[in-house]
């Protein structure tokens, strides 16, 4: 009997596993790895979960099979626990189970703050400060190009981008339909309208290398591995769509294999690669010595027009569909057995 390790997903993922609708969460790869480290993922939601068992799903004779089973030794997050009843819930998993990638969602700024604390690595970090009325003046008078964050959200949600143009004259993304010229004061007024009282941060633009004339980013899968270690799982592009001023392919971003971009803009593709490897890897152990449960991210990393490589945002959840898009089939399913693989050299601990 294989050993088995739980995959915990959000309610609506594991309400479609019996549809064969889970979205961009491909389970079939965790299978598909389990079969070949010989694990048996076990799929859980956390209102399903009780003290000591959990009502979920196997793969069994080529169909899912809803059963309750004790609750696994080991556990893969893939949930996102926001509010206080997931968190509880989540909290009393983890008595009985080891559940890495715990927590998943983390605040940028904390982030930003927690990197800013190692001095080999602040070269790769951005100008970045929480969001005040005050800051984003200051910011604006020091900057041409700044964008305007919110702390805790994914795939590009809420992103603004102010940039000063000739004549001086504020081009605002993010806050109409639609790009927007208009003058300073009413930038501002704008800008703080849409934050609010929530939290953001300002960061100042990096002025990232182009692909056709349109900006472009590099998301990283960093990962441990079935030593414990970290490693860089793959690497990819994401091309901003036209007229956008954020790289998420949830926002229209295009996906492009490295090499073809750092060719184009004149880098030498495979020193690109290396150094991106290297910063993202010593991130992500840096990181993973403050943060426990860490295990899987994704970090969108910026190269400059002149090469420099710059810390956009770490991701606690990577989605890792921007592989399956670019056709790298083999650096998709590596994401997916990873984990499994992470969780086996757990269970031997």
């Amino acid at each position: 009997m294989r050993t088995t390790v739980g995959v915990l997903l959000d309610l609506k993922t594991y309400m479609g596993i019996a549809k064969g609708r889970t979205g961009n969460e491909r389970i079939a790869l965790y299978d598909r790895a389990g079969n070949k480290c010989g694990i048996k993922p076990f799929y859980m939601c956390l209102r399903y979960v009780n003290r000591k068992s959990a009502l979920g799903y196997f793969y069994s004779n080529h169909k899912y099979k809803l059963v309750r089973k004790n609750i696994p030794r080991v556990t893969h997050n893939r949930a996102i626990t926001l509010t206080p009843y997931l968190k509880k819930k989540l909290n009393e998993l983890s008595r009985y189970s080891y559940v890495f990638n715990r927590q998943n969602r983390y605040d940028k700024h904390l982030i930003h703050h927690l990197i800013h604390k190692n001095a080999h690595l602040r070269k790769y970090l951005p100008e970045s400060t929480k969001y005040t009325r005050k800051q984003l003046e200051s910011a604006m008078s020091k900057y041409t190009s700044l964008f305007i964050k919110p702390t805790n959200s994914s795939v590009g949600n809420g992103i603004m981008k102010a940039s000063k143009q000739a004549g001086g004259a504020w081009k605002l993304h993010g806050v109409f339909s639609k790009p927007k010229l208009v003058s300073r004061k009413r930038a501002i007024l704008l800008i703080n309208k849409k934050v609010r009282n929530q939290s953001y941060m300002i960061q100042e633009t990096i002025p990232l290398a182009t692909y056709k004339g349109r900006p472009y980013d590099i998301r990283v899968s960093v990962q441990r591995s079935e030593s414990g270690q970290w490693q860089i799982t793959g690497i990819v592009g994401k091309v901003a769509a036209r007229g956008r001023h954020v790289t998420n392919v949830a926002k229209g971003g295009q996906v492009k294999r490295c090499e073809e971009l750092f060719k184009l803009s004149g880098f030498n593709a495979a020193y690109m690669t290396e150094e991106i490897h290297q910063a993202s890897l010593a991130i992500a152990r840096h990181l993973g010595s403050s943060l426990p449960h860490m295990a899987d991210l994704g970090l969108d990393v910026g190269v400059d027009q002149s090469g420099v490589i710059k810390l956009i945002e770490v991701n606690g959840r990577d989605q890792r569909y921007s592989f399956r898009k670019a056709k790298m089939t083999a650096t998709f399913y590596k994401t997916y057995e990873t984990p499994i693989k992470y969780a086996k050299f757990l269970l031997k601990k």
